[in-house]
């Protein structure tokens, strides 16, 4: 069969299962949105099924191989998990240096190296996300990069260094304690750069100069407190009159913004030209050049930090009182839940998952203890996010307000990994450069649109079902006409093999290994079940099924080539199907 009559059986196939054929998340017109309360916590079973091991490592990794799926299945979830938490950290900056120069500096910062180095993030982001061991601390860093965000689309575009020495700050503090990790963001030149605080000063009337208030904002209303008073479950508190309690004033942010003064380059001087830094500077912790800071007293949250104090023991007392507010736990729990297991979680799952953070410890289905018992601590966090009865529950999974939507970084991502690409290096992938089209993937990772992500975390898609039942639906922000059918003729790209390249003389890289699924003639039936435990844990409705079967039974399987062919159709129309884009 000619490819030309092979793709045209996949897009008519796109369509039928399209139109029908999977149950979504939230989609489902049923009165019955509450879930149910959680089962009473039993000892974790000594042998779990193969489909519950595909879908935990859907959840909790870049996505499952037939390897990571048997891993999980000859130990548990838990101790997949403990050892997770001791592998040691794949990390980017020190590959990217690596790259330049020997004194790190060209003759012309703009000159086609440096355009190269540019994208030298991305590239090891890839590497990270699909052949990283470190897979769950990897797919923490990714889903905190998503609530502290930096942005390459703009200033940073030019400073990899920056970038890359950022994106360490999350890999190495992904099950670190919160409040470190708060600290190193504060110091981190990307995020100075990206939130305009670097090199912010003391007010001067004289000047009519007053401090910068970006970081001071969101550093509040975006990486620890949101905007209301939570109570610990997530839900807003109300005053007598039943009206929610806004957090703070623009006052609050007035003041607070006085603490972030003073921080600039490390080893120059406060003002020296970016064409005389030196060249570690860009990776290192911002110094606090005292001069600059403001004297003056800080009043905000409640707190005050007297006057004359340096500028290092207010930036201390100031994430002190940020981290020690009672909303930082659900209000950083609810958007881990949603990033790795659910779009809109109960309020006692957001609850339970404050409570690992504010005690700094959870107890796993093992019986195995996780965490300092200190407040903030990230590996009991995630622990409480993936191990809670409403991500394990296979029956909570059924009701019709839980699941999520994958990422379209996600799904690329499960299919590299599911089919042992021979190489994860981007650098020559024309289509990678920059994913964040909606003719591609509509996300690309360190590059969100702003601040606030790609999408927000209390985004409601109005005009759905969804929306109708009030349900939080994040990735639907970015989901319309154009980044479906962007996803859909990416990843056919790649599943074909067809992905263009930069530069034709360079071997090729992101090439699929299908030699399991071809090598002898499986049946229709046989190959769908393979690909169902590999792709969506078994959960391929028997309509959908049946479409595809269709399909595939027009296709020979007298030899490789064939085969190969009825295979790729499969793996498209699995991955483009609702069963595989709700991750339930």
């Amino acid at each position: 069969m000619n490819l030309i009559r092979s793709l045209f059986i996949i897009a008519s196939l796109l369509f039928l299962v399209a139109c029908g054929g999977g149950s979504s998340s939230g989609n489902d017109n049923s009165d019955d949105i509450e879930n149910p309360d959680p089962p009473v916590t039993e000892p974790e079973p000594i042998v779990i099924t193969a489909a519950e091991a595909s879908r935990f490592l859907s959840q909790a990794t870049f996505g499952p191989s037939s390897n990571s799926i048997d891993n999980v299945l000859g130990s548990s979830p838990s101790e997949w998990f403990i050892a997770e938490l001791e592998k040691p950290p794949t990390l980017h900056l020190d590959n990217l240096l690596s790259q330049f120069p020997d004194d790190e500096r060209f003759p012309d910062e703009r000159n086609n190296v440096l355009s190269q180095l540019a994208i030298a993030p991305r590239v090891s982001f890839w590497q990270a996300a699909i052949e990283g061991d470190d897979q769950l601390r990897q797919r923490m860093a990714f889903a905190l990069s998503q609530i502290m965000v930096i942005s390459t689309e703009g200033t940073l575009e030019d400073l990899p260094r920056a970038t890359a020495q950022y994106m360490d700050i999350l890999t190495g503090g992904a099950f670190d304690n919160y409040r470190n990790l708060l600290e190193q963001v504060t110091y981190s030149p990307a995020m100075a750069i990206y939130l305009t605080y670097l090199r912010n000063q003391k007010a001067d009337p004289v000047q009519n100069r007053v401090p910068d208030e970006n970081y001071a904002r969101e550093v509040l209303q975006l990486f620890s407190l949101g905007l209301l008073e939570l109570r610990t479950d997530g839900e807003p508190r109300l005053d007598s009159d039943g009206n929610e309690i806004e957090l703070y004033d623009n006052n609050d942010i007035t003041e607070l913004a006085k603490v972030f003064t003073g921080l600039s380059f490390a080893g120059n001087s406060f003002t020296l030209g970016l064409s005389d830094i030196a060249p570690d500077s860009f990776y290192s912790p911002l110094q606090m050049f005292d001069d600059f800071h403001s004297s003056e007293s800080k009043q905000f949250l409640g707190i005050t930090i007297p006057t004359n104090t340096d500028g290092e023991t207010s930036i201390d007392l100031a994430l002190d009182a940020i981290f020690n507010h009672p909303n930082v736990g659900p209000f950083l729990g609810r958007q881990l839940i949603q990033r790795f297991v659910t779009s809109a979680p109960s309020p006692a799952y957001v609850e339970r998952v404050a409570m690992a953070f504010n005690s700094g410890e959870f107890t796993l289905p093992n019986g195995e203890a996780v965490g300092t018992e200190l407040r903030g601590d990230l590996a009991a966090t995630i622990a409480a996010v993936l191990f809670d009865d409403e991500a394990r529950n296979l029956e909570v999974a059924e009701q019709p307000s839980f699941g999520k939507l994958r990422e379209p970084v996600l799904r690329f991502t499960h299919w590299a990994r599911a089919f042992e690409i021979n190489s994860a290096d981007s650098s020559n992938e024309r289509l990678l450069v920059n994913t964040g089209s909606p003719t591609a993937l509509g996300q690309q990772p360190y590059r969100s649109p702003s601040v606030f992500n790609f999408y927000r975390p209390g985004y409601i898609a109005t005009g759905t079902e969804t929306g109708d039942l009030g349900l939080t639906a994040p990735e639907m922000q970015i989901t319309n006409a154009d980044t479906v059918i962007g996803y859909a003729n990416f990843i056919t790209a790649y599943v074909l093999g067809t992905n263009p390249k930069l530069f034709s003389d360079q071997p090729r890289t992101f090439v699929a290994d299908y030699t399991p699924y071809i090598e002898t003639e499986l049946s229709a039936d046989d190959l769908l079940d393979q690909l169902d435990l590999l792709l969506s844990h078994d959960r391929l409705t028997e309509k959908t099924r049946q479409r595809i079967t269709t399909v595939l039974d027009q296709f020979s399987t007298d030899n490789q080539t064939d085969r190969l062919l009825r295979l790729q159709a499969a793996i498209i129309m699995i991955i483009t199907s609702p069963e595989y884009i709700v991750l339930r």
